[in-house]
């Protein structure tokens, strides 16, 4: 079995391509990844630009006192050929476009007006309140880079730019497929307590679309080699990447690992990690899709999805996955599991006084099939090869879920 490591850079060596774009509606490109470049096709604003409302002056010309009203300019109104001359003022409001001439604007609270006199109350400095040209961005400059993923700030920016329909990075399909004699789908109705209800597919599902991916369900299928055959190549006809639950072990049953191999013809990346859970996850590609197949216990599957699938899924999207690690005061002992495997365990996660701290109140120590672990504000407490005994006060790396 390869290092955690090895499987990494491993899995950094392979050669992704993005898959397609296409280009939505504003507002319903809200947490997609954009295709290219958004960049500013004008100056904005476009021209000096009142940041309040007051009147437009001559800044140099407070020192007169007092200055003539000479006309009321409104927010939308085109100014040409309205221009502000020695010892007149214009009314300007928020918004409005600067007049010819002047280069101040001083706000309504600093002044007393009286008819169509304004006195000067309290200066301000000359430029105060005008917003310049290229304030908010300058024509040419990239505002948003390829490979962003699109929020509340980027579809206001676009809508600024009159970016009506910004290409995007096609959602990359991602089939899931459960194996085993011993799973029910969803719904389906048994009376054998051997059988088990399927819930790593759904949890799956929900990690595919949270990270950007359009989930392609396929249900289960027995523990049968052509059965599982069929549907595998069903999934490869369908989807970017095929992710498998169960199947990957040294079992009589499992048969997914041979079916990779021998019936879809798939080039093997590795198959077995030394992690715990998940040391018989495999990875595979046929030409330009991928097949990451994961243990069947449901925490296993979880976090081998996370380690393995998560960063084929970005690739896809033309983007990068980094797991989001932090570092945590432990706030009581751990024993590692095993020695020569790089661990990732459940604990709880939470801030406390601006620091990280975890411990694992709570948490059920057993199998790798204990998903309730994965409940709350849970974390996976990291420990590489070598690190074996934690002491509490110690810090650790803590892998983020939330």
């Amino acid at each position: 079995m390869l290092s955690f490591e090895e499987s990494m850079a491993r899995m950094k060596a392979l050669e992704i391509e993005a898959v397609g774009l296409e280009k939505v509606y504003l507002t319903d490109a809200l947490g997609r990844v954009l295709a290219e470049d958004i960049v500013a096709r004008e100056n904005s604003p476009a021209y000096p630009t009142a940041a309040m409302d007051g009147y437009a002056i001559i800044g140099e010309e407070q020192k007169l006192g007092e200055l003539e009203i000479i006309e009321t300019n409104p927010a939308g109104r085109d100014t040409e050929g309205l221009r502000v001359v020695p010892g007149t003022a214009i009314k300007t409001f928020t918004g409005s476009l600067m007049p010819e001439g002047a280069d101040t604007l001083i706000p309504i609270e600093n002044v007393t007006a009286e008819g169509n006199r304004v006195r000067i109350d309290e200066p301000v400095p000359v430029g105060f309140s005008v917003r310049p040209v290229g304030e908010n961005f300058k024509e040419g400059e990239v505002l948003i880079g390829r490979g962003t993923t699109v929020g509340f700030a980027e579809i206001g920016v676009m809508a600024s730019l009159n970016v009506v329909a910004p290409p995007v990075v096609q959602k990359p399909k991602a089939a899931i497929l459960a194996t085993g004699s011993e799973v029910l789908e969803l719904g389906e109705c048994s009376d054998n307590p051997a059988r088990i209800y399927s819930s790593n597919n759904y949890t799956l599902e929900a990690l595919v679309k949270a990270h950007g991916g359009e989930a392609v369900q396929m249900g289960t299928v027995h523990d049968d080699r052509a059965a599982i055959t069929f549907a595998m190549k069903e999934a490869l006809r369908s989807a970017d990447i095929v992710v498998t639950t169960g199947g990957v072990s040294v079992g009589d049953y499992d048969f997914v690992k041979d079916v990779v191999r021998d019936e879809l013809g798939c080039d093997v990346v590795f198959k077995g990690v030394l992690i715990k859970p998940g040391q018989h996850v495999m990875v595979a590609q046929k030409e330009n899709k991928f097949i990451v197949a994961l243990p069947g216990f449901a925490y296993s599957s979880t976090v081998t999805f996370i380690l393995y699938a998560l960063p084929i899924l970005y690739r896809l999207q033309g983007r990068e996955y980094t797991p989001p690690v932090v570092s945590a005061r432990l706030l009581e002992n751990y024993r590692k599991k095993t020695k020569n495997k790089t661990e990732f365990a459940a604990c709880n996660l939470r801030l406390e006084n601006g620091e990280y701290v975890c411990d694992f109140a709570g948490k059920r120590s057993g199998s790798s099939a204990i998903m309730t672990n994965l409940l709350g504000d849970a974390g996976l407490l990291w420990l590489d090869v070598g690190e074996n005994e934690k002491e509490a006060g110690e810090q650790v790396k803590v892998l983020l879920l939330h």
